[in-house]
Protein backbone atom coordinates (compact mmCIF):
# COMPACT_ATOMS: atom_id res chain seq x y z
CA UNK A 1 0.00 0.00 0.00
CA UNK A 2 1.20 3.27 -1.14
CA UNK A 3 1.29 6.06 1.76
CA UNK A 4 -0.90 8.30 0.13
CA UNK A 5 -3.16 5.38 -0.21
CA UNK A 6 -2.57 4.97 3.40
CA UNK A 7 -3.39 8.85 4.41
CA UNK A 8 -6.50 8.68 2.95
CA UNK A 9 -7.65 5.42 4.58
CA UNK A 10 -6.72 6.81 7.80
CA UNK A 11 -8.46 10.43 6.83
CA UNK A 12 -11.54 8.16 5.89
CA UNK A 13 -11.94 6.15 8.92
CA UNK A 14 -11.27 9.27 10.90
CA UNK A 15 -15.17 10.59 9.75
CA UNK A 16 -16.52 7.40 10.25
CA UNK A 17 -20.10 6.77 12.07
CA UNK A 18 -20.39 3.79 14.33
CA UNK A 19 -23.74 5.35 15.33
CA UNK A 20 -26.12 5.51 12.32
CA UNK A 21 -26.78 2.74 10.06
CA UNK A 22 -29.18 2.05 7.32
CA UNK A 23 -31.79 -1.43 7.01
CA UNK A 24 -33.51 -2.26 3.96
CA UNK A 25 -36.13 -4.49 4.14
CA UNK A 26 -36.68 -6.33 0.54
CA UNK A 27 -35.54 -3.65 -1.78
CA UNK A 28 -36.07 -5.76 -4.36
CA UNK A 29 -33.42 -3.75 -7.10
CA UNK A 30 -30.01 -4.45 -6.68
CA UNK A 31 -28.77 -1.51 -8.08
CA UNK A 32 -31.15 1.08 -5.46
CA UNK A 33 -29.00 -1.23 -2.89
CA UNK A 34 -25.94 -0.39 -4.59
CA UNK A 35 -26.52 3.31 -4.90
CA UNK A 36 -27.56 3.23 -0.97
CA UNK A 37 -24.31 1.81 -0.15
CA UNK A 38 -22.41 4.78 -2.34
CA UNK A 39 -24.27 7.45 -0.31
CA UNK A 40 -23.69 5.59 3.35
CA UNK A 41 -19.73 5.69 2.04
CA UNK A 42 -20.39 9.12 1.37
CA UNK A 43 -22.05 10.21 4.52
CA UNK A 44 -19.24 7.65 6.92
CA UNK A 45 -21.53 5.08 7.82
CA UNK A 46 -19.97 1.50 7.96
CA UNK A 47 -22.68 -1.16 7.92
CA UNK A 48 -25.44 -1.97 6.35
CA UNK A 49 -28.18 -4.82 6.62
CA UNK A 50 -30.46 -6.04 3.93
CA UNK A 51 -33.53 -8.21 4.65
CA UNK A 52 -34.57 -10.37 1.55
CA UNK A 53 -37.19 -12.85 3.40
CA UNK A 54 -39.71 -12.26 0.23
CA UNK A 55 -37.96 -11.45 -2.68
CA UNK A 56 -35.16 -13.63 -4.09
CA UNK A 57 -32.09 -13.46 -2.96
CA UNK A 58 -29.87 -10.77 -4.76
CA UNK A 59 -26.52 -12.46 -7.10
CA UNK A 60 -24.89 -9.18 -7.11
CA UNK A 61 -26.33 -5.91 -5.29
CA UNK A 62 -25.76 -4.42 -8.31
CA UNK A 63 -21.28 -3.70 -7.23
CA UNK A 64 -20.97 -2.32 -10.45
CA UNK A 65 -22.86 0.76 -10.47
CA UNK A 66 -21.84 1.65 -6.97
CA UNK A 67 -18.27 2.32 -7.72
CA UNK A 68 -17.60 -0.95 -5.25
CA UNK A 69 -18.94 0.60 -2.13
CA UNK A 70 -19.05 -2.91 -0.93
CA UNK A 71 -15.40 -2.63 -0.45
CA UNK A 72 -15.77 0.37 2.02
CA UNK A 73 -19.31 -0.42 3.88
CA UNK A 74 -19.91 -3.99 5.35
CA UNK A 75 -23.57 -5.67 4.29
CA UNK A 76 -24.88 -8.06 6.87
CA UNK A 77 -27.63 -10.03 5.08
CA UNK A 78 -30.47 -12.06 6.60
CA UNK A 79 -33.51 -14.46 5.14
CA UNK A 80 -35.21 -13.55 8.26
CA UNK A 81 -36.76 -10.02 9.82
CA UNK A 82 -36.65 -11.28 13.55
CA UNK A 83 -32.66 -12.45 13.75
CA UNK A 84 -32.17 -8.88 11.71
CA UNK A 85 -34.26 -6.89 13.94
CA UNK A 86 -32.44 -8.39 17.32
CA UNK A 87 -28.96 -7.48 15.63
CA UNK A 88 -29.59 -4.24 14.91
CA UNK A 89 -30.85 -3.96 18.49
CA UNK A 90 -27.88 -4.90 19.83
CA UNK A 91 -26.09 -2.30 18.51
CA UNK A 92 -28.49 0.75 17.99
CA UNK A 93 -30.38 2.35 20.45
CA UNK A 94 -33.18 3.45 18.11
CA UNK A 95 -34.91 2.00 15.14
CA UNK A 96 -36.70 4.77 12.87
CA UNK A 97 -38.81 4.27 9.63
CA UNK A 98 -39.35 5.32 6.76
CA UNK A 99 -43.41 5.84 6.03
CA UNK A 100 -45.73 8.01 4.73
CA UNK A 101 -48.72 8.81 7.16
CA UNK A 102 -51.26 11.09 9.26
CA UNK A 103 -49.33 13.03 11.53
CA UNK A 104 -46.15 11.40 11.06
CA UNK A 105 -43.17 13.77 11.69
CA UNK A 106 -40.74 15.48 9.02
CA UNK A 107 -37.18 14.11 9.15
CA UNK A 108 -36.34 17.62 9.83
CA UNK A 109 -38.06 17.37 12.97
CA UNK A 110 -36.36 14.09 13.84
CA UNK A 111 -33.02 13.64 15.82
CA UNK A 112 -31.17 11.33 13.58
CA UNK A 113 -27.72 12.12 16.31
CA UNK A 114 -28.38 9.43 18.32
CA UNK A 115 -27.35 5.50 18.01
CA UNK A 116 -29.77 5.02 15.02
CA UNK A 117 -31.32 2.41 12.82
CA UNK A 118 -32.87 3.69 9.61
CA UNK A 119 -35.44 1.38 8.05
CA UNK A 120 -36.28 1.62 4.33
CA UNK A 121 -38.97 -0.69 2.92
CA UNK A 122 -39.54 -2.34 -0.46
CA UNK A 123 -39.82 -0.22 -3.48
CA UNK A 124 -43.91 -1.17 -3.58
CA UNK A 125 -44.73 -2.12 -0.06
CA UNK A 126 -42.67 -0.28 2.17
CA UNK A 127 -41.81 -1.09 5.49
CA UNK A 128 -43.46 -4.52 6.71
CA UNK A 129 -45.86 -4.62 9.56
CA UNK A 130 -43.03 -6.44 11.74
CA UNK A 131 -40.52 -3.71 11.18
CA UNK A 132 -43.20 -1.34 12.00
CA UNK A 133 -44.44 -2.90 15.20
CA UNK A 134 -40.56 -3.25 15.96
CA UNK A 135 -39.90 0.97 15.50
CA UNK A 136 -39.07 3.18 18.44
CA UNK A 137 -40.89 5.84 15.67
CA UNK A 138 -41.60 7.19 11.81
CA UNK A 139 -40.12 9.90 10.14
CA UNK A 140 -41.69 11.42 6.20
CA UNK A 141 -39.67 13.04 4.13
CA UNK A 142 -42.04 16.50 2.99
CA UNK A 143 -43.02 16.43 -0.49
CA UNK A 144 -45.53 18.91 -1.81
CA UNK A 145 -45.84 17.08 -5.95
CA UNK A 146 -48.46 14.17 -6.95
CA UNK A 147 -46.87 11.69 -6.42
CA UNK A 148 -46.05 11.27 -2.75
CA UNK A 149 -43.28 8.92 -2.54
CA UNK A 150 -39.37 8.63 -3.92
CA UNK A 151 -37.27 6.18 -5.10
CA UNK A 152 -35.94 4.21 -2.07
CA UNK A 153 -32.40 5.34 -2.97
CA UNK A 154 -33.07 8.55 -2.94
CA UNK A 155 -35.29 8.88 -0.09
CA UNK A 156 -32.48 6.74 1.52
CA UNK A 157 -30.18 9.61 0.23
CA UNK A 158 -32.23 12.78 1.52
CA UNK A 159 -32.38 11.04 4.99
CA UNK A 160 -28.80 10.18 5.01
CA UNK A 161 -27.81 13.68 4.09
CA UNK A 162 -30.18 15.01 6.70
CA UNK A 163 -28.62 13.09 9.31
CA UNK A 164 -25.38 14.15 8.29
CA UNK A 165 -26.31 18.13 8.52
CA UNK A 166 -27.63 17.17 12.12
CA UNK A 167 -24.61 15.18 13.09
CA UNK A 168 -22.17 17.95 11.96
CA UNK A 169 -23.59 20.71 13.11
CA UNK A 170 -23.33 18.77 16.86
CA UNK A 171 -19.41 18.11 15.71
CA UNK A 172 -19.83 14.37 14.84
CA UNK A 173 -17.14 14.26 12.30
CA UNK A 174 -14.70 16.34 14.15
CA UNK A 175 -13.29 13.23 15.84
CA UNK A 176 -12.82 9.83 15.31
CA UNK A 177 -16.53 8.13 16.73
CA UNK A 178 -14.88 4.07 16.63
CA UNK A 179 -13.03 2.71 19.11
CA UNK A 180 -9.48 1.74 18.51
CA UNK A 181 -10.60 -1.86 18.26
CA UNK A 182 -13.25 -0.80 15.61
CA UNK A 183 -10.72 1.20 13.71
CA UNK A 184 -8.46 -1.99 13.78
CA UNK A 185 -10.96 -4.06 12.29
CA UNK A 186 -11.64 -2.08 9.70
CA UNK A 187 -8.22 -1.71 9.17
CA UNK A 188 -7.90 -5.29 8.34
CA UNK A 189 -11.24 -5.23 6.32
CA UNK A 190 -10.15 -2.73 3.93
CA UNK A 191 -6.05 -3.61 3.88
CA UNK A 192 -6.40 -5.71 0.21
CA UNK A 193 -9.21 -3.18 -0.95
CA UNK A 194 -8.13 -1.19 -4.41
CA UNK A 195 -9.64 1.56 -6.10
Amino acid sequence: MTPQRSVRIEEVLSKRQNDLTVVLENVFDPHNVAAIMRTCDAVGICEVYAITDTIPLHKNWGYRSSRSANKWVALHTYSDKETCIRDVRKKYDLMLASFIGEGVASLHETDFTRKTALIFGNEKYGVSETFRLACDGFFTIPQVGMIHSLNVSVACAVTLYEAFRQKTAKGHYAESRLSDAELNAIRLDWADNQG
